[in-house]
């Protein structure tokens, strides 16, 4: 009575109902193309000494299992549920408990992984695997999946024209989501929150990151998002609230950033003098530390029509933009770039004289990062 021995005997197509208990056996390996489902989520315990089970048929479905005790490895990649060279998936439903990885998709299309909870308790990035991890694979959907304690949440290479949607990913490691080299996918929905490092995009075009919420992400490299090397990139209707920093970009081309919330963040946009083509508009900043920083004395990002709590102009005409345009990077918050212990000064009568000159007579702060139609009110972003 064990599951290896239901998929000997079972039929390309048949349904494989697995009842209630704790199975315990060597690497299942789904050959066929079967549905395997739980009743009652029965255990399959790696009993911390090996992977639990490895797809390589097409079409097979994995649903209402609940696997636990993947062996870890520092040779392999070792994972609850692995999927390799196929198409056409489904891992839905299931718990995976204390997975070294937990699921691993390697080379595969059309595939769907929903509905998933995923909780590990790693103790260091080096002894720890990803919650969701994909390489190399187009066409994936991942969404209503819950997972914590992993090293990256959700962890994409190479992967192409994805969907990433209504996702929980908190108390990871490092990144709630990391990817890399994936183009064409679509975020949406997701809540990345208290993550070691908050979320990373790098060297991707074509991405959109649509009404998520980066939320809680704090230390000295810590972002609610960042991008580094992107391009046509659009981030639109997020919430980014209590994060060291909300968004950096870093080396991005056509980042298009409308509709955001940033709320209470350390630095709410950090946008480097590398950034070419940008445009941030009608997004709110409130209670920010730092609105805007950037490293450079000119910026090729366009500011317009955002809201900023920390505006002081007016609108005489009351057509709802202020009438004196807005320069959100303060003189201290280029200090601090330049010298960080400068920021015990924070609250100082003398950080708000450098801010209060630096508006009147602009010296530092970068002639050409300003908001020439500045919002009175807030936007309602996200």
């Amino acid at each position: 009575r064990t599951i290896a021995r239901a998929l000997e005997l079972a039929r390309p197509g048949a349904r494989i109902v697995v009842h209630p208990g704790v199975y315990r056996e060597p690497t299942i390996v789904v050959h066929k193309s079967v549905e395997i489902v739980g009743e009652g989520f029965p255990v399959i315990d790696g009993e911390g000494q090996r992977q639990i089970m490895t797809v390589v048929a097409p079409d097979v479905t994995v649903r209402g299992l609940h696997f636990r005790n993947v062996g870890s490895s520092y040779v392999e990649d070792r994972a609850a549920i692995k999927v390799v060279e196929t198409t056409g998936c489904v891992i839905e439903g299931n718990r995976i408990d204390d997975g070294f990885f937990g699921i691993y998709l390697a080379r595969v299309s059309r595939c769907r992984v929903v509905g998933n909870t995923l909780h590990a308790a790693m103790g260091s990035e080096s002894e720890s695997g990803n919650g969701i991890h994909l390489w190399t694979a187009d066409s994936v959907t991942i969404a209503d999946n819950v997972i914590a304690g992993h090293r990256d949440g959700i962890y994409f290479e190479f992967v192409h024209d994805s969907d990433v949607h209504d996702n929980v990913s908190e108390g990871n490691l490092r990144y709630g989501l990391h990817f890399m080299y994936s183009d064409g996918c679509r975020y949406e929905r997701n809540t990345f929150r208290r993550n070691g490092a908050g979320v990373a995009v790098m060297y991707t075009k074509h991405v959109e990151m649509l009404a998520n919420r980066f939320e809680e992400n704090w230390g000295s490299a810590a972002y609610g998002l960042l991008l580094k090397e992107i391009s046509d990139v659009r981030v639109e209707r997020n919430r980014f609230y209590h994060n060291t920093t909300g968004l950096f970009a870093d080396g991005t081309t056509r980042l298009a950033a409308a509709g955001n919330a940033f709320v209470d963040n350390g630095w709410a946009l950090r946008v480097d003098a590398n950034a070419q083509d940008g445009r941030v508009s009608g997004n709110d900043f409130i209670g920010n530390t730092f609105d805007v920083a950037t490293n450079g004395g000119r910026s090729a990002t366009v500011f317009d029509g955002n809201y900023f709590d920390a505006y002081e102009g007016y609108d005489l005409d009351h057509d709802g933009t202020g009438d004196v345009p807005h320069r959100p990077v303060r003189l201290f918050s280029v200090i601090v770039d330049r010298n960080e212990p400068a920021l015990i000064l924070l609250r100082s009568f003398f950080a708000g004289l450098l801010d209060a000159t630096e508006r009147l007579v602009p010296a530092l702060t970068p002639e050409t990062l300003v908001d020439a139609h500045p919002a009175m009110r807030r936007r309602g972003a996200a």
